[in-house]
């Protein structure tokens, strides 16, 4: 099967939509152990950390693409231009408002306010693409994606109202540059190489990162064997979630991908449980699980 052939296939997209955010979810216990093997305490050190993985990403993406002779050094210029933008928007500018906002506000915030950024994907696709409207079925399945997210995450400290702008605030335009980000790779995508977009975008993104850091007074040491290889497999599951992503957003519809964002909070509270000891047999695992994808099924059910 071709690759358009197999990321319009109901069943694909549906495998590979959940995969994507599996890995995105494996991110969050691999971050937080990331954290400790590296002795990384600061948010200028973080943006460091993660400007490695995403370099690291982006290299693997554009050596796999030249090993399948395809070409990433003929591009014009409107396309340079054009990555740069998505690795500013994409992979700079997401996770630095993504960092700061995380250290001004809790976890469980973070990872509701994060899951907006599957509300803005359907709302600008409803503006952008006149085959992607909002309609009652994207309404109700992104209303339970969230109430789903707000479940796997319920606490009491989720009743107690507080916001600032440098915490959930930041979380939510970190978020909303996922989305732009999304819409604007499936728009310079239709006519280039999705692995080689990816790529750049990542090691791009993955640089300025890494100076932004270092600029701040950002710095990682302790390199060991555990270390590095936690490394490795933060750029491998980067460079895989994210080219696959691309790829579905090209051939498909935003709204219809999109909503399976809101698994990934879901994976990412599980895999952290298991891995970080914490209990996972709980009802409002269960619960959250049943609402995203009933969510999921409402916004791709037939009308």
């Amino acid at each position: 099967m071709q690759h358009k052939e197999i990321f319009t296939n109901g069943k694909f997209i549906a495998a590979i939509a959940t995969l994507c955010c599996l890995l995105w979810g494996s991110a969050y216990p691999g971050v937080k152990s990331g954290y400790i093997l590296f002795n990384i305490d600061d948010i200028p050190s973080k943006l460091v950390f993660a400007g490695l993985r995403f370099t690291a990403a982006g290299l693997i993406l554009l050596v796999i693409s030249m090993l399948n002779r395809k070409s990433i050094f003929r591009l014009s210029k409107k396309r340079s231009i054009s990555i740069f933008f998505l690795a500013l928007i994409q992979t700079t500018s997401q996770y630095v408002f993504f960092y700061i906002g995380l250290a001004n506000t809790t976890g469980v915030k973070s990872s509701i306010m994060n899951s907006a950024g599957t509300f803005f994907s359907v709302f600008l696709a409803h503006f952008i693409y006149k085959n992607d409207r909002l309609n009652i079925n994207k309404a109700i399945g992104c209303a339970l994606g969230f109430v789903g997210v707000m479940a796997v995450n319920f606490s009491t400290g989720l009743l107690e109202f507080s916001f600032s702008f440098t915490g959930e605030g930041f979380i939510i335009i970190s978020a909303l540059m996922f989305s732009v980000a999304t819409v604007y790779a499936k728009r310079i995508t239709r006519d280039m190489e999705v692995m080689v977009v990816t790529g750049y975008s990542l090691f791009v993104g993955g640089i300025l990162l890494m100076l932004s850091g270092k600029i701040s007074g950002g710095n990682i040491s302790n390199f060991t064997a555990a270390s590095a290889a936690l490394l490795i497999y933060l750029a491998v599951l980067s460079a895989a979630a994210f080219s696959l992503w691309n790829l579905l957003i090209k051939y498909n519809k935003v709204g219809t991908v999109s909503v399976y964002n809101f698994l990934t909070p879901v994976f990412g509270a599980i895999l952290s449980a298991i891995f970080l000891n914490e209990n996972i047999l709980s009802l409002k695992n269960l619960i959250a699980l049943v609402l995203v994808c009933f969510g999921i099924w409402m916004v791709n059910k037939v009308r």
